[in-house]
């Protein structure tokens, strides 16, 4: 199971399926541009296309969690911190 769309995975879903291996290609054609590279999807044994499994792997970010948000330091702080840690 590939989760790209990729063109450039092709050449391996063909060599996969030489060696006897079943590919399943997961991506999506709803964005514009498509995704899913024509090419490799019609090489796919069979493509799933991720709108149509939001009802089953989709969540409300409305039942998220709430999350602070985490501190980045900025470069000054970074290298401040890096070079007292050298003295």
């Amino acid at each position: 199971m590939i989760f790209s769309g990729d063109g450039d995975f092709r050449s391996l879903v063909e060599a996969l399926q030489h060696k006897g291996k079943r590919v399943t290609v997961v991506s999506t054609l709803t964005t514009n541009p498509p995704m899913a590279a024509d090419e490799l999807r019609r090489q796919a044994d069979q493509f799933i296309d991720l709108a149509n499994l939001e009802k089953e792997i989709g969540r409300d970010p409305g039942e998220r969690a709430h999350r602070e948000p985490r501190h980045r330091p900025e470069p000054v702080e970074q290298f401040e911190r890096e070079s007292l840690m050298e003295t």
